[in-house]
């Protein structure tokens, strides 16, 4: 026996009981700044050109010198869930920033691109703005924080902003006819991303346009988080700790993922949100009424969702997506992806209304300096899903062998006679479950939909009988 992977008929009874309880849930700065500087001149306001044409890839009606499509273009239908996909390009001058914060250069071009997916009416629009600083880890942009039935069934809106160096050039080669004027370097005189910081905030900053030819349309932003994930998230903390003193703000809140998060206490709120991946010592910095830190047991700095979502993808626009041989079963099933979403939604309150979120408990240590771990391998502590309380598999954080497995985690789904050893019937399983999804509701770390979602796909799973 063996958890069935096909859709049948959900058990009438199993959804009675999960409307039921999950029903009863919903009605239920540390270190100082840097040494001070001058504050850097007002930057002209960036111009903005688009929506670009080809915005489908393979579109017949774009003009021939722009016949592709974006980089990376979501291969979702938003047309049916009410969302537009739009590419923009976005000019100005820059400052130059070392890591340190000494501004290096003033008012420098720079050329890059924005793609936004947003609601299209105004009546879909939740006013919160998630601003990804693009991942280029694997050489290309990366848009690692979207997350299509998280950011539409809230309503948000999400642009990816290319502000590096090794993206923008991929870009570039990718499709000349669409990114061949793109530049973030000043003409090869800032190689190294110095004018990262500023260009990022500087596109960020025409999200708050409204009107025709605005990235966001007619649509009003009152939430707009910065958000970045692994390497973008110590590019931001450069940013939040040493160059965002000197300069205007841009940003209502702050969204680090999987990466590091600032020391300095800015008066912003930041959400902090770590996998199992990325929790290596047990020093921590403490929440303060500024600043959230929540680590997700069983979950993967790069897990399957992410992984799933892009494989098309990459397989249309790089001709293949890339394979990876770890030396154990990769990617993590554990949905990093609900508690990250959770996480947009306090932010909106806490910027909005000054509602903070909870605090949530640390991952646990053992004496050794090691994450404590149960009898099956479990990480102990922390945020803990459905997907690590009433499992089905043995979900972690940890993977090894060639190039990024160290960041996949690892899936090893159980038996048959270790499911009907914890279980012993469907229903056991799915009571876990719905138990499970109610106490993190109540804790706040994930969302009904994602709740929901969870107990559907649980009626859906044949338990051995002990």
């Amino acid at each position: 026996m063996h958890l069935s992977l096909t859709r049948r008929r959900p058990r009438a009874r199993g959804r009675a009981a999960a409307a039921a309880v999950l029903g009863a849930a919903l009605t239920a700065g540390l270190l100082p700044g840097p040494a001070a500087h001058a504050r850097a001149p007002q930057d002209p306001a960036p111009t903005v050109r688009g929506p670009l044409p080809g915005a489908a890839p393979g579109d017949p009606s774009s003009p021939d010198i722009a016949r592709t499509h974006p980089w990376m273009a979501t291969d979702v239908d938003l047309e049916a869930r009410g969302y537009v996909e739009e590419e923009f390009i976005v000019s100005g001058a820059a400052d130059a920033y070392s890591a340190t914060g000494e501004r290096l250069a003033a008012d420098v071009p720079y050329t890059t691109r924005v793609i936004v997916r947003r609601p299209a009416r105004p009546s879909g629009f939740g006013g919160t703005v998630v601003a990804e600083w693009q991942n280029v880890s694997a050489g290309y942009d990366l848009d690692a924080l979207w997350s299509t039935d998280q950011i539409t069934g809230a309503g948000q809106a999400w642009a990816g902003i290319s502000a590096q160096r090794v993206g923008v050039e991929h870009l570039r080669e990718w499709s000349p006819a669409r990114y061949g004027d793109l530049d973030v370097t000043g003409g090869g005189r800032f190689t190294r991303d110095e004018l990262s910081y500023d260009i990022y905030a500087q596109v960020a900053s025409t999200l708050r346009r409204r009107g025709p030819g605005a990235p966001l349309g007619g649509l009003r932003a009152r939430a707009l988080i910065g958000a970045g994930a692994s390497q973008s998230a110590g590019r931001m903390t450069v940013y939040h700790d040493a160059v965002l003193p000197q300069t205007a703000k841009v940003f209502d809140g702050y969204a680090f993922a999987v990466g590091s998060a600032p020391a300095r206490r800015g008066t912003e709120p930041v959400f902090h949100i770590l996998s199992e991946t990325d929790v290596r010592s047990p020093e921590r910095m403490p929440d303060t009424p500024v600043y959230r830190r929540w680590e997700v047991a069983g979950s993967a700095h790069s897990g399957w969702h992410g992984q799933a979502y892009r494989s098309s993808i990459l397989a249309r626009d790089l001709g293949e997506a890339p394979s990876y041989d770890c030396e154990r079963p990769p990617f993590s099933r554990v949905p990093l992806h609900h508690v990250i979403a959770a996480a947009y939604a306090h932010l909106g309150r806490w910027i909005e209304d000054g509602t903070a979120p909870p605090s949530a408990p640390p991952l646990e240590f053992a004496p050794d300096g090691t994450l404590a771990r149960d009898e099956r391998g479990m990480a102990e502590g922390g945020v803990r899903l459905s997907q690590v309380e009433a499992p089905t598999a043995l979900n972690t954080g940890q993977n090894t062998g060639e190039t990024f497995c160290v960041l996949f985690g690892t899936h090893v789904p159980f038996g048959g006679a270790e499911l009907a050893a914890r279980y012993g019937t469907d229903a056991r399983y799915t009571a876990a479950v719905l138990r499970s999804d109610a106490r993190n509701l109540l804790a706040g770390h994930i969302l009904p939909a994602d709740a929901w979602a969870n107990a559907l796909a649980a009626l859906d799973v044949d338990i051995p009988r002990s």
